[in-house]
Formats: structure tokens, sequence, C-alpha cells
């Protein structure tokens, strides 16, 4: 063996053993984790991700390309349609339901997320487990502290492979890490063991989607389905290892580390796995649009609220943005259709003027013809401030210079979102958003009722009564 080719050896076992490591430790991690293990504050945190997301899924339920997607994989139900569709008369297969209830939820734009993923590790996670939950592959009821549990682990996993790894700028991160996270959430209901996590891992990771990044930017709806995608195909790896399926060696690492993504830090990966739990630093929507649209609407906020006049929108002249790069991105003032919309600042501030408002109404419906709307949206520029682009990921910052016709300059500046952890919005907030969205498909005494069991989860004794109510 000549030198050239021992150093080959040597630096395939240094990237073996590595490996081994890495996925020995996270498969550790979720045949360990026990909802003991959680301290209070991330059980509260978990119970209101979960409540959040519920409602982002009603609230998207009823939107017209949901419904008659709902016509084609949903209908009475059979032997083989056994899982409820949340706030519906209608069933599905259970990876036809976790497709549908992600698809629902990502299509508002009103789901949590977690800026150090730079994702949305919830919907990528909760559909799974509300299919497996009703499903004929637990023998057993599902507590309330077993569901939690397994959605950290899940959520985590997830949201660990984003934020470790750097995917290629083109790709969309939904469908992407979320079905290695779907299909360990599932795994924890089933009680694998850490040997058939690992293997749970390499399979699911080679089952990602590849994304682009330019739906969201031209109005791509398709782009609303790969939550949904990565929910179904956790349940198709789960179905893969049941029947014998395998892996490579090292899936996590071919995928995340030199495919979708030229490099996975292990060492991010890994930090303080099982002590610091990534759902504590996710943050939750209030504004109905893209979260790097939300830092300048923040501001716009605070800018109405100390000068009324500017809702006169005919005494504006000019707007201007400075963000990060991320929003500099949205910046066209001629959106095509609600997806669109949602991802351009231009028409986010100018919608949010004329209506008063940035809930989902605004961003819908007759509010994307409104005439006043698209013409205020012209006089909006978006440009980026790389001194703000370096804040992130820790920070998404914003100023916002409004123009008056009358030469008065008014300016307001955010270092992050409202909604962050580090700047969460109050408890009363997320319940107001939560009835807001359950009430586009039920009564106030419905959505009241389940918003108390939501808020108890962790009491629960069969969650599958839950999901059958709801």
């Amino acid at each position: 063996m000549n030198i050239h080719t021992r150093f080959k050896v040597f630096e395939f076992y240094d990237t073996l053993v590595v490996m081994i490591e890495r996925n020995s430790k996270l498969a550790e991690f979720c045949a360990e984790t026990t909802f003991e293990k959680l301290n209070s504050k991330v059980v509260e945190r978990t119970k209101l991700t979960i409540l959040d997301s519920i409602g982002a899924i009603l609230g998207g339920l009823v939107e017209p390309e949901v419904k008659e997607f709902l016509t084609i994989r949903s209908g009475r139900k059979t032997n083989r349609r056994c899982i409820k569709i949340m706030g519906l008369n209608k069933w599905a297969e259970r990876s036809d339901a976790a497709l549908i209830h992600g698809l629902a939820g990502t299509t508002l734009e009103m789901d949590e997320g977690n800026q150090f993923a730079k994702g949305h590790p919830s919907m990528h996670v909760l559909p799974a487990l509300i299919s497996a939950t009703q499903s004929e592959l637990l023998s057993c009821p599902v507590s309330g502290k077993d569901f939690i549990t397994a959605f950290v682990i899940g959520y985590d996993v997830g949201a660990r492979i984003g934020l470790s790894s750097q995917l290629r700028s083109q790709m969309h991160p939904h469908g992407t890490w979320g079905v290695v996270g779907a299909s360990s959430a599932i795994g924890s209901l089933l009680k694998f063991d850490r040997d058939q996590h690992a293997q749970l891992i390499n399979i699911s990771s080679s089952l990602s989607t590849a994304t682009s990044r330019k739906t969201m930017l031209e109005g791509g709806t398709v782009r609303n389905v790969y939550a949904g995608l990565s929910n179904q195909m956790g349940h198709l790896a789960i179905d893969l290892i049941q029947s014998g399926f395998c892996g490579e060696i090292d899936g996590l690492g071919s995928v995340f580390g030199k495919i979708v993504s030229e490099n996975l830090d292990d060492g991010l990966l890994l930090e303080e796995l099982g002590h610091r739990f990534e759902v504590m630093r996710n943050y939750f929507k209030l504004h109905a649009c893209c979260r790097y649209n939300h830092a300048a609407l923040d501001c716009l906020h605070t800018l109405t609220q100390r000068h009324q006049e500017l809702f006169d929108i005919e005494t504006i002249s000019f707007i201007n943005v400075e963000s990060y790069s991320l929003a500099a991105e949205l910046d066209s003032p001629t959106p095509k259709n609600m997806l669109a919309a949602k991802f351009s600042l231009p028409f986010a501030l100018a919608t949010t003027l004329v209506n008063k408002s940035s809930k989902v109404t605004s961003f819908s419906g007759n509010s994307l013809t409104k005439k006043a709307t698209l013409d205020l949206a012209k006089k909006v520029t978006v440009n980026e401030s790389p001194s703000m682009t370096a804040m992130l990921p820790e920070f998404r910052p914003a100023k916002v210079t409004i123009g008056l016709k009358n030469g008065k300059t008014l300016s307001e500046s955010v270092k992050t979102n409202k909604g962050d952890w580090q700047n969460p919005y109050s408890s009363d907030d997320l319940q107001d958003k939560f009835y807001s969205l359950a009430k586009r498909i039920f009564n106030e005494h419905k959505a009241q009722t389940i918003f108390k069991q939501l808020s108890d989860l962790d009491q629960l004794k069969d969650m599958k009564d839950l999901f059958q109510f709801i």
C-alpha cells in the first residue's frame, strides 16, 4: 500500500468514526428522551407551538385550492381512509392525511418557525404525528405526554439538521430536513430503540425533496405542498424500515453534507443535544405573510400608532425599506396571487396601510387587486443593508422611512421581529390568533373547547379522542 492510498484509508475511517458518533448520539437522543427529561418551560412552549400550528392548519383548510385537493385525496371513512381531517367530516389514508394537514398549515404563512433552523420545524412534524396517533401503527392509546415528547424529538432532529447545514441557495428549506424530523417523531411513538432510530435517520434522509426557492418568489403554489411531503415521506420511511429496507451507512452525511448542502457541521448538530431544546428558540407569527417581511411591518405598526395620518395613503410620497439580504429579495410590487403577495414587502406594507391590518384577509380575495394597494406598493423601495445581513441569524432587523408629500419624513427601526424568542408575543396575542384562525371553520364555542383541551395537552390520556373531536 503506497503512502497516498494509506492516507485515503485513514481519511475514510476518520470520516466513518465522526459519522458513527453523530448518528449514534442523535439516535440515542431519539430513543432515550422521555417526558420526565423535559422541564416545565419546554413542555409549556411545546404545547403553545402545537396549539399555534393546529390553528394554522384549521385556518388553511378553507382555502380554495386546499378544498379542491381534499376532494381528490380524502372522502368518506373507509378501512383505508381511517385518519380524520381536522375540522371536517372527511377521512384519508394516514400518509395522505399527513400531506393534507401539512399543505393546509403552510398555505396561510401563519405557522411558527425557527430562525436558526432557517425553516418551519413544527409543520414538518405535527401532521405526521396526528396521522400516526390515529393509525393502525399503534396498538395502544397515545397520551398527551407521549405526544409532546415525540413532537419535541422530531422538532429537535429536524431543526438541528437545518441549523448545522447550509442548503444550496437555490433550494427552499421546506421538504428537506423536515422528513427526518417527521420520521423520528413517529419512531418515538413506536418506541424505536437506538439502532432502529439510526437506521430510520439514514432512510428518511434519502427521501428529501428537490425544492425550489423561486416558487415562493414567483407565487408558485406548489411550494405550499413541500412541508406536507415531508410528513408523507416520514410515514413512508416508517413503512420502509418495518418492511426490512435499509439506508446507506451515512445518509445524513451524504444528503446534507454533499448533495443539498455542501457542509454538515457535526459540532453544531450535537451542541447541547438533550439540554437545549430547539423549540425554545422558535418564533410565532401574527402578520399573515413571510417572516422576512415582519421586521418592516413591526416598524410600520409603530409608525402608524404614533402618526395616524399615515392611514391617509394619499399623503404618502415614498416608503423606503432597509433590511437584511433575505428580506431584500422580496421586492416585487406586483404579486400575481396570494402566495406571491405574502412574499412581497411592497405589497405587505401597502395592504397593511390600506386595510389597517396585516391579518389573513389583507393578503387574500379582493385585497389582492385593490388599486389603492397596488399603486401604493409601487412607491415602496427595498434595499439590503450589509450591516443588517451581518446580524443574521440571531436578529432580523429593518428600518422603514416614509416620506410625506408635505415634506415631512418619518422613520422607525427594529433590531428583530416581534414574536421571536427574544421578543415574544403575549399569550393573549397568540390566543386571539388561534381563535381568528379556528373560527374560519368552527363556531366560537367549539374553538374555545379545542383551545382548552390543547392548553391541557399533557393531561390527556388518549390523543386519538382529541383528533377525532377536532
